[in-house]
């Protein structure tokens, strides 16, 4: 079904779920059209990445680059709500504190943060401003900005297509979860990623590629082990995981020019 009202919905559907932009009230929700609206998320880590890049670019016109990244990593979670550091912190929680399956589940849909979780937030944050401040000062942190808010979204998107959803919606705290997708879905998802590495040069575009598979991959067979699927925590782990292996491997090659 292609129309393009239709389309427009569902697009405003995947940025209120990955986003706090406002989006038109009259928007139609469904479970089915949130499902649809997963072709989306790659698109909207775009926006969210462009956004970040105006900030930052703004900001360190006038700061030094690490007052820079700090002020565009809180614009970023302004921008999101911290929904995707929520989900790894809860991941990190239920899977450090529970011994079966049932029990981490349990532990993931506790709002309070345990000591797994506080310490995983803590590191990720600290390894974002270390990774970021350090590439500020040797690239164009706008465009690894754009690429690696695109490309992480892309990666825990598409573990929707081939994952069972293991989260009891009823009783779930997040937000509804797109827990469905197609093949052409799928397609267009990873198309949106792929295009935008394709910013950066050929060589590292590919090395960012199948480092996103591989680490799909590893990250999928880990959740299965562990959850016997998804949860939406773990979309937002994956997110936030996948982001942080952009930067090493983007500092990687920096590094070693």
């Amino acid at each position: 079904m292609f129309n393009l009202r239709y389309q427009y919905q569902l697009f405003c559907l995947a940025v209120s779920f990955f986003s706090r932009l406002p989006i038109p009230a009259s928007t139609p929700y469904s479970d089915e059209r949130m499902n649809r609206a997963g072709r989306y998320f790659a698109l909207v880590g775009l926006i969210l990445g462009a956004l970040c890049a105006i900030a930052y670019s703004i900001t360190a016109a006038w700061l030094p680059p690490q007052f820079a990244v700090f002020i565009t990593m809180v614009f970023s979670l302004l921008l999101t709500g911290a929904f995707h550091e929520d989900g790894l912190t809860d991941m990190a929680d239920g899977i450090g504190g529970g011994l079966t399956t049932e029990r981490r589940l349990v532990i993931m849909k506790d709002s309070r943060i345990g000591t797994y979780g506080a310490a995983t937030l803590i590191m990720a944050l600290l390894g974002k401003f270390i990774m970021l401040s350090y590439l500020a000062e040797h690239t164009e942190l706008a465009l690894v900005l754009i690429v690696a808010y695109t490309l992480s979204r892309t990666v825990a998107a598409s573990l929707i297509f081939d994952m069972h959803y293991v989260s009891d919606s009823s009783t779930s705290k997040s937000k509804p979860l797109a827990n469905a997708q197609t093949v052409p879905e799928l397609l267009l998802l990873v198309a949106t990623g792929a295009l935008v590495c394709l910013l950066l040069v050929p060589e590292l575009s590919l090395v960012l590629i199948v480092a996103a598979v591989l680490f799909r991959s590893g990250f999928k067979a880990w959740l299965n082990a562990r959850l016997g699927g998804f949860t939406g925590d773990c979309l937002g782990a994956a997110q936030q995981l996948m982001e942080l292996l952009i930067y090493l491997i983007l500092i990687a090659s920096v590094h070693n020019q």
